[in-house]
């Protein structure tokens, strides 16, 4: 058996991908609470801005913490289009979820669907990653660990879920995003830990990228999306700064006429 090191850079990978799934997090309950506030186009468009936020934000936390795993006795690469197929299978999940609450006539139904659908895909979205993992020898997995991780997973999608229903305050969604990158964070970890990899040593070339040279430039890439979106939307008016500044020009209106 091959020793697996979760933290080969030490800390940093661990805590950068835990900042990326709670500015995730952040920035998909911040949308969410502007889409619940609008109607027609503009609520779907919050909606969608937030489903790329917590999609990009999960996968963004997973594949940073990737930087830092490590296998004593072989090199890493990774298959691009398996790994860009994760990416689009954590978006189209979490996509799911977010409409069937800004849309769900049932709020309950809506978040204990929404729940699994975007939990089941957001584990999918894990295992389809280590399914782009390429390196001497058979990765093996502990079933109970899985299983538990996947728990975790609907869990951790729920409590988001019921988070953007019900979380209004930017101090609320500040502790929300915090408890909801942890969750996600343990959901990857937990993962993780029910890896097992039987080294084959071999000086045959891995197909594939590295870790530097695909996943560091996409992570980059995604995290400056989502700080980039951060901003965008911290300027941006509320539904009630919109009102009441459509209300304070109606008088300046009716003088000037």
């Amino acid at each position: 058996m091959g020793h697996l090191d979760h933290a080969t850079f030490g800390w940093l990978t661990p805590v950068l991908s835990y900042v990326m799934a709670c500015t995730g997090a952040a920035l998909g309950l911040r949308c969410t609470v502007r889409a619940l506030g609008s109607t027609g186009r503009a609520r779907r468009n919050w909606l969608l801005t937030a489903a790329s936020a917590l999609g990009t934000g999960i996968w963004t936390m997973h594949f940073v913490a990737m930087l830092g795993f490590g296998v004593s006795g072989t090199d890493i690469r990774y298959d691009v289009p398996l790994t860009i197929l994760s990416l689009f299978v954590a978006v189209l999940v979490v996509t799911a979820g977010v409409f069937a609450v800004g849309y769900g006539r049932d709020r309950n139904r809506a978040l204990l669907a929404g729940g699994l659908t975007t939990g089941l895909g957001v584990a999918s979205m894990h295992y389809l990653g280590m399914a782009a993992v390429r390196l001497h020898g058979d990765v093996r997995y502990d079933p109970m660990l899985v299983g538990l991780s996947v728990l975790i997973a609907v869990a951790a999608a729920t409590a988001a879920l019921w988070a953007a229903l019900n979380i209004r305050s930017p101090v609320a969604v500040t502790v929300a995003s915090l408890v909801m990158g942890a969750a996600v964070s343990s959901m990857h970890y937990t993962g993780m830990f029910a890896v097992g990899v039987h080294v084959t040593p071999s000086s045959a070339a891995l197909p594939g990228a590295t870790a530097m040279q695909f996943i560091f430039p996409l992570a980059v890439g995604l995290g400056s999306y989502l700080f980039i979106t951060s901003a965008f939307v911290a300027l941006s008016p509320t539904a009630g700064e919109s009102a009441e500044s459509a209300s304070a020009q109606r008088p300046v209106a009716g003088a000037a006429r």
